[in-house]
């Protein structure tokens, strides 16, 4: 197993992951104000206006800088490919189906752990879609898949996403470096632990709020 630390959070996609069978995967995901599914055509020019950010590219590790509705066609096509892996979602509001972000969930270490990513636009942030989101990725995957563990990384200034995984149970494990293609450089992030007994403990999400 690659080191974690080496990996952030809202990278999205581990250099070590492998894709999952699809025929485990669910095509849409709900919860109360968010559907989560597959990327498509029709959202290139959304993706590209809210990634082409250097506020979001910097807290990614795998987003370029700047971000072109090229870049995201190409990311589309990745994913229908299944080069990215089969479990990676576009985020949309429920109620008027507006494109928000990203989110991803890839097998580590033989399939005994996952790793989850997630990015919002600017205008989304501190609304709790982020958390929502995460949420409903993290049961769809301890629900869907035998793993024993859920790994998320953030930068170390990134005290939003580092919140969001308090949030949802995850337990601070240590620091590293991790490449930054937006920057062009490697910087500090933190690696966060959520195993399977303390998801099934807060699995109502009561106790990690």
């Amino acid at each position: 197993m690659q080191s974690p630390i080496l990996k952030e959070s809202q990278s999205g996609f581990p250099s070590d992951a492998r894709p999952m069978p699809q025929e485990l995967l669910s095509p849409q995901l709900q919860s109360e104000r968010l559907t989560l599914r597959a990327p498509e055509t029709a959202d290139a020019h959304a993706i590209a206006h809210l990634a082409n950010n250097i506020n979001v590219a910097s807290k990614l590790s795998r987003m370029p800088h700047p971000y072109t509705v090229a870049d995201a066609a190409n990311f589309i096509a990745r994913v229908a490919s299944g080069a990215m892996g089969k479990c990676v979602y576009a985020v949309t509001r429920t109620d008027n189906r507006a494109f928000l972000g990203g989110c991803a969930l890839e097998e580590t270490d033989g399939g005994r752990g996952l790793e989850i990513g997630y990015w919002l636009g600017e205008p989304y942030w501190n609304r709790g879609f982020a958390t929502e989101a995460a949420q409903t990725l993290i049961d769809h995957g301890f629900h869907t898949f035998d793993a024993d563990y859920i790994d998320g990384r953030c930068r170390v200034m990134n005290t939003a996403s580092r919140r969001v995984l308090q949030k949802c149970g995850f337990q601070f494990q240590g620091t590293g470096m991790a490449s930054s293609l937006a920057l062009g450089g490697r910087v500090a992030v933190e690696w966060f632990r959520l195993d399977r007994k303390t998801w099934d403990s807060l699995r109502h999400w009561g106790g990690a709020r």
